[in-house]
């Protein structure tokens, strides 16, 4: 059995892998104009057609640079989807106002973060939206009003969350006359707290499918040292030889797939050849044994 290769967010569709920018200006071989228009070729050829932004990746610059590099790969807008998130506000010199690190959701901030956006990235809408983090100064009503107008207005078609408890998704929820799509969280082998959390069950219960940041853990999963991660590499080697497949970080990607609250895993590679290794995950099914087989190597222990 294999996954499908787009996944329902609202009322659009997203490829199931997500191609996650926020790395685009920490790899100056790939952040011309030129080397991003092979990139979206290059991942559109391999079923990846969402791009994941944020207005503070690259130091406030990710957007741009990307934006670049869809103006030279020319193809048509509508093929593609474009999220992007806002409401942190960086120290940078890039916003010389920001004296310390804050959050700001208020309607104006959303309008402004939105029409930068739309003018980095050379595009005449978002197609999802997040609010980046909660805010502890959040005004419900107030933030519901930027997002309803930027959604009236055309300039995006779907928001969404990252990074918020159950409770505070419900909050903004119960403001909105639209429902929010997602919810982009922290998961993987390594991380597993979404499991206890109320954060997969309150995805299924209200049937969104939650977008996962750092999908494969960082780089440790495959480098470090520590009693989890060679728990873990040793527990992935064994599936995936039993799976003739050799690679973990499709298995581990797998794993996530394997979820019934219907994860999108964002990638963080920018190079092809390691994107269509961990798409592979799309043709892989583990059972429950090995599922579980995996959840014990990253716990030590075995469930309740």
């Amino acid at each position: 059995m294999s996954y499908e290769t787009r996944i329902s967010v609202g009322s659009l569709s997203l490829s199931r892998l997500v191609l996650g920018a926020w790395r685009l200006l920490s790899d100056l071989e790939r952040s011309d104009a030129d080397s991003v228009a092979r990139l979206v070729h290059g991942a559109i050829d391999i079923g990846i057609t969402s791009f994941d932004h944020a207005d503070i990746y690259g130091n406030y610059g990710v957007e741009e640079a990307f934006g670049a590099g869809l103006q030279r790969w020319g193809g048509s807008r509508d093929t593609i989807e474009l999220i992007t998130k806002c409401d942190i506000m960086l120290i940078s010199g890039a916003r010389p106002e920001n004296r310390i690190k804050h959050y700001d959701t208020s309607s104006a901030h959303i309008r402004a973060s939105v029409e930068r956006s739309l003018k980095n990235l050379h595009t005449d809408y978002i197609d999802v939206l997040l609010l980046h983090r909660p805010d502890p100064l959040m005004d419900a009503d107030d933030t519901a009003r930027g997002l309803e107008d930027v959604v009236k207005a055309g300039k995006v078609r779907a928001v969404g969350v990252s990074n918020f408890l159950p409770h505070q998704f419900d909050l903004l929820a119960s403001r909105l006359p639209f429902p929010l799509v997602t919810n982009q969280i922290e998961f993987s082998v390594k991380y597993v707290s979404p499991l206890t959390d109320g954060s997969l069950d309150h995805a299924q219960r209200l049937k969104y499918a939650p977008m996962i940041w750092s999908p494969l853990g960082g780089g440790s999963l495959f480098t470090g040292e520590g009693v989890q991660e060679v728990r873990l590499r040793a527990a992935l080697r064994d599936i995936a030889s039993q799976l003739d497949n050799t690679d973990i970080s499709a298995i581990a990607i797998a794993w996530l797939l394997r979820h019934p609250a219907s994860l999108i895993p964002v990638l963080g590679s920018l190079k092809i050849d390691r994107l269509k290794t961990m798409a592979t995950a799309l043709d892989i099914e583990l059972n429950r044994q090995q599922w579980f087989a995996i959840l014990k190597a990253s716990t030590g222990e075995d469930v309740d």
